[in-house]
Parts: structure tokens; sequence; C-alpha cells
């Protein structure tokens, strides 16, 4: 069934939490190892303004089904973001607009640079860059939609299973929309799936890795994917895009981030 990109702009909202009593969090708190990887997932989601600015330089901003669907993934995002800043607040953890500026500033000229980069990469690519992007973010989001599975099993507390199930529901669609544009792009052009494997080959790297520290990245990793078990839950992502995403098969992308980083499997 092809993604309605005009049905999802219209029901799109902000993920809900004003019916969660999120106090629950003071009778039973999260573990540190669990608030650690919470800031890192608040800090990628409040970045997402970002990363959209620097997607407007390319020439997705003139198909009208992707500008449509990134205003409200924008928007969503956003508010993902304040969802998880609440529960931060309610384990004394700071949030806010100071700390999503020093995020900022941190990058330094690597994030005023980040649009001009972006811009020169898509022109380089060609016609071919849309269909990078939108398998590029179909990765991205079902790493997102997995980590938030992973955390809920690891955590095992019923209110951030609850409230992460609904940030994950809210993932799953903007899933839906990368690879239902992906898919076509991809499988009308054998240039624009050369381009897309060499740059996913090339230059992917786990979501959040291009603006949080290396030793905040090889946490989350290890803390969701260490052992057995996450293993076998990266290899179920890694196996979406060899299922789905016509040329991609085969680059182990997410194991391979595992690998990278040290990771204990």
């Amino acid at each position: 069934m092809a993604f309605d990109v005009g049905v999802y702009a219209r029901t799109s909202q902000p993920v809900r939490w004003d019916d969660l009593d999120l106090t629950e969090f003071e009778r039973r708190p999260l573990s540190e190892d669990a608030l650690r990887c919470l800031r890192y997932m608040s800090d990628v989601e409040t970045h997402t303004v970002c990363y959209l600015r620097d997607l407007l330089v390319t020439p997705s901003h003139a198909d009208p089904e992707v500008t449509t669907f990134l205003t409200m993934w924008n928007v969503e995002e956003y508010w993902h973001g304040e969802l998880l800043d609440s529960v931060l607040s309610m384990h004394g953890v700071e949030t806010g607009a100071e700390h999503t500026a020093r995020v900022r500033q941190r990058l330094g000229w690597k994030d005023r640079l980040a649009p001009i980069q972006q811009s020169l990469l898509a022109n380089v690519i060609g016609e071919g860059f849309v269909a990078t992007h939108m398998t590029w973010g179909a990765l991205n989001e079902w790493c997102a939609h997995g980590a938030y599975t992973a955390m809920s099993s690891k955590e095992d507390h019923p209110l951030l299973t609850e409230i992460l199930t609904r940030i994950a529901k809210q993932e799953t669609r903007h899933v839906a929309f990368y690879a239902s544009q992906a898919r076509p792009r991809l499988a009308r052009s054998r240039k624009a799936r050369a381009v897309t494997r060499f740059a996913l080959d090339k230059a992917w790297a786990i979501v959040g890795s291009s603006i949080m520290p290396d030793d905040e990245v090889r946490h989350m990793l290890n803390y969701l994917y260490a052992g057995p078990e996450g293993l076998a839950a990266v290899r179920r992502i890694d196996a979406k895009v060899d299922d789905t995403l016509p040329g991609m098969a085969g680059l182990q992308l997410v194991e391979r981030q595992l690998v990278k980083h040290g990771v204990a499997v």
C-alpha cells in the first residue's frame, strides 16, 4: 500500500504524554545507564531541525511530497525530544534551551560547514541524491525504532515502555515514508543504486554519531546492543535493508558499527 503523505500531514501530531503520571519516575527511577542513553536520544531528536536545515539545500527541497513529509517529521521529532527531556528532568538531569545551545556550540565549525558540505555532496551525486537521502533516512529511522524497542526491553520499566512505544509508533510512519520513496527510486535507476550503495558503504554511521562524542556513542551501543540479543536485534535491522531496498543487500551497516565501536557481542 502506497504511503499517502497528505494523510500523514493531516494526522501528524505531537506525541502525547499529558495523560501519563511522570512522578512515577520519582518512585521508580531509571538506571544511570538508561538516563545517559536517554540524554543521547534526546540530543539527537532535538537536533532534527539542524538536519532539516542541511537537507533543504539539496535537490530534496524541490520535491513537494518530500518537503511535506520533512515539515511534519521535524515537528514530531521536536516533540520526541521534549518528551524525553521531561523524563530526564524528573531525574534532575539538565535539559532545555541552554543545554541544547551547548550541544550545538560544541560542534563548532563542523556544524557551520554542514549545509555547505551537504549542498556540495548533493551536486556531486546529481540526480540520484534524493534516492540516497530516502535510503539513508529509512536506515536511520529503522535504527531509531530499534533503539527505542531495545531500551524498553533493557530497562523493563512500564512507564518508560509506554513512552518509548508512543515515540516508536511515530517512527514507524517515518520509516514507511522513507522506504516507500527509496524503493522505486532505487529500482528504476542503476546509477542511483550504485551511488547510494557507495555512499552508505563509505559514509553512513550510527544515528547521532555525527553530533555526539565518541564515548557517548560507545555507551549507547553497548547499553542497547551488547550480547547475543543485541546482535540479533542489529541483524534484524540490517536484514530490513537487504529485503526492502533494491541494490543494498549485504552491507551489514549496523553490525559494522558495533564492531567499529568495540561492542561486545
